[in-house]
């Protein structure tokens, strides 16, 4: 079977990761006599540089003639004083919402070779292993009314039952397969948006009898995360409380560089790295591609329906970093760091099929 994919390498850093990407994806389907066509295309500042749009008609065209598509990163200081509807982030808001991937998977990997990257101790972290499900195309990014006026600025923060009832049947779908447990994160106490998020996942639990269901208020589960993230398994939460918290699980892996992320709808899958363009560091060679050689994983699991291939990826990066590979954001000892080149070579031939 081939498989169209369309390559968005976006801004910053993200040409440099997608090419690493890239690279793994091509071994692996060589391996495996796997097709794949894959297209380039602009999204974000670079679209705005060459178009004057984040992301054309034609670029949301060929994506929805596609079967997956593997992004890079947008947005940098460039565009940073341009117009909302002009910014880079706004072409990534409409992909998601005109593509309809409505749930965005984020797993929080803890390395055992990492441990001492993470700004927790490591005894709080050894063997934490959870998974966030966020909902992407609802809540205050896509609400309205919105607007901004010189004195006000105003958003609104909505969710319907068939919105949430879809993520919250993908997150006790995956928990059934993991430790068994959903922990639901809202806001119930002061928002109505929430109270009806906790009431339909309630709902969606009764099917899942076998599940154990937690609900956490969103500022506990902050704090839960980095004090006690070992009694996570599947945390399940809305757009804006997702986007913050899977920051945070992030940053307790050791470096935002490691965690890679599916972004699913009912027809397509996009994957990317949650980190963002870093515009300091593009250019120079020493981007960390792992997170987005994961995405790439993550695409094997659940685009092509072939978890073995992700377990082969994973154990490429445990053992390169096992070997002390590690690029800047993550090297104990910045002097001993390695390229991104080098890093990318490395998981090569570390890949055993």
């Amino acid at each position: 079977m081939s498989y169209k994919i369309i390559s968005l390498p976006g801004d910053g850093i993200g040409p440099e990761i997608v090419k690493s990407a890239l690279k793994v994806l091509e071994k692996i389907s060589k391996k495996i006599n796997l097709k794949c066509q894959i297209e380039e295309c602009l999204i974000g500042g670079a679209s705005i540089d060459k178009y004057g749009e984040p992301i054309t008609e034609q670029t949301l065209i060929k994506c929805k003639q596609s079967d997956i598509i593997i992004l890079g990163a947008v947005g940098g200081y460039k565009w940073d004083n341009l117009e909302k509807s002009k910014k880079p982030e706004t072409g990534l808001l409409k992909l998601r919402k005109e593509l309809g991937l409505y749930a965005n998977i984020r797993p929080a990997k803890f390395y055992k070779s990492l441990l001492n990257s993470s700004s927790l101790k490591n005894e709080r972290i050894e063997n934490a292993d959870f998974v966030v499900f966020r909902e992407l195309i609802g809540d205050v990014y896509f609400g309205e009314p919105r607007g901004l006026t010189e004195e006000k600025g105003w958003n609104t923060m909505s969710y319907s039952i068939p919105e949430v009832e879809r993520i919250a049947k993908l997150a006790f779908e995956a928990a059934k397969k993991r430790k068994k447990k959903v922990t639901s994160v809202d806001k119930a106490n002061v928002l109505e948006s929430s109270q009806l998020w906790r009431k339909v996942v309630a709902k969606i639990h009764k099917e899942y009898p076998d599940i154990t269901l937690e609900n956490m208020y969103v500022d506990n589960c902050a704090m839960q995360i980095v004090t006690n993230p070992k009694q996570f398994d599947v945390i399940l939460t809305s757009n804006l409380f997702g986007d913050i918290l899977s920051d945070i699980a992030g940053a307790i892996t050791g470096s935002l560089g490691m965690l890679p992320s599916a972004s699913i709808g009912e027809r397509y899958a996009l994957y990317e790295p949650i980190h963002g363009s870093a515009p300091d560091i593009a250019g120079k060679g020493i981007a960390n591609p792992i997170a987005t050689i994961s995405s790439i994983g993550m695409m094997f699991e659940y685009s092509l329906k072939m978890p073995e291939i992700n377990k082969v990826i994973e154990s490429a990066i445990e053992r390169v970093l096992e070997e002390c590979f590690r690029t800047p954001d993550i090297a104990e000892d910045k002097s001993k760091a390695v390229n991104t080149e080098t890093i990318t070579q490395k998981i090569l031939d570390n890949i055993i099929l």
